[in-house]
C-alpha cells in the first residue's frame, strides 16, 4: 500500500472518529437539556453553537491532517458517522442517561429536603 493511500485511509478513520465524538457530545448536550430545562431560544442558541463547533472541528481536522485541502469524503464520513450514531447508539445512550438523570434527581430531592429541614 502506498503512503498516499495509507494517509487517506487514516484521514477516513479519523473523520469517522470525529463524527462519533461529535455525536456523543450532542448526546451529552441533550442529557443536560433534560436535566436543566430551558426555553426554545436558549436551545436554538445551543444548537447553533454546537454546529459552529462541528464546522470548526471538521475543518481543523482537514487543516491539520490534510494541509487544508478540502476533501468532501471527510465531510460525508463525519455526517455518516453522526447518522450511524443516531441510529445505532442514540436510543441506548438515551436510556442510560435517563437512568442517570433519575438518580441525580433523587439525590437533588434528598438534598433539597435536608436543606429545608435545616432552616
Amino acid at each position: 500500500m502506498s503512503a498516499e493511500i495509507a494517509t487517506e485511509a487514516g484521514l477516513l478513520v479519523m473523520s469517522a472518529g470525529l463524527g462519533g465524538m461529535l455525536a456523543l457530545l450532542y448526546g451529552v448536550l441533550r442529557m443536560l437539556r433534560r436535566l436543566f430545562r430551558h426555553g426554545w431560544l436558549l436551545v436554538g442558541l445551543e444548537d447553533l453553537a454546537y454546529w459552529v463547533f462541528c464546522g470548526f472541528a471538521v475543518f481543523y481536522l482537514l487543516y491539520r491532517e490534510n494541509d487544508g485541502v478540502l476533501r468532501l469524503y471527510v465531510i460525508g464520513t463525519v455526517l455518516l458517522a453522526l447518522a450511524a450514531w443516531d441510529r445505532l447508539f442514540s436510543a441506548i445512550f438515551s436510556v442510560i442517561s435517563g437512568k442517570v438523570l433519575k438518580i441525580m434527581g433523587r439525590c437533588l430531592k434528598i438534598k433539597r429536603k435536608n436543606e429545608k429541614r435545616n432552616w
